[in-house]
């Protein structure tokens, strides 16, 4: 149990560090997504988990939309700071995008929602010391708006502690 407090600890000074978001108001250790859908604000953000275990990092995180308004069909483009390992099995609703990122369908989030959990093992081509992963909305028609992702970005740092990071 103190090793989990220690990682949340941790984890949250580290995301702090490298540039975290801050969370939105009203809406406990939310990072915001936001767009305008219908003159309505969306506030898409990504609880989870991420650990590194040797050459592999496992992410686990649920999608939540804590806006007044609902998404249609959302993706999110998970960026990792080192290059993936080629021909990786993904989950279904997932794909690879060039050598360090994986777009994942989040899919219809009503507002005030929550979505289905998205659970990631993916290979890096070297064992890592530590490993940044960026969260990035993707917009309707499949594009990253870079100036609305750099505004928007969730950043977790993951360290080869052998510890779970929580965001």
């Amino acid at each position: 149990m103190r090793r989990m407090r220690v990682a949340a600890v941790c984890g949250a000074a580290v995301v702090t560090a490298v540039g975290g978001v801050a969370p939105a108001a009203g809406t406990p250790g939310a990072v915001r997504g936001a767009e305008a859908v219908r003159g309505a604000e969306v506030g898409l953000a990504y609880h989870g988990s991420a650990g590194i275990v040797g050459e592999r990092v496992d992410v686990r995180f649920t999608p939540h939309n804590h806006g007044a308004a609902a998404v249609p069909d959302s993706v999110v483009r998970i960026r990792w700071s080192q290059p993936l390992e080629e021909g990786q099995t993904l989950p279904a609703r997932c794909a690879p995008e060039g050598d360090r990122a994986v777009r994942c369908r989040v899919g219809r989030l009503g507002a005030h929602d929550t979505g289905e959990r998205i659970g990631l093992r993916v290979r890096l081509r070297e064992a890592p010391t530590e490993v940044l992963l960026e969260f990035d909305p993707v917009g309707s028609d499949g594009t990253v708006d870079e100036s609305r992702a750099a505004a928007e970005r969730q950043r977790v740092l993951v360290l080869d502690t052998g510890d779970t990071y929580y965001f």
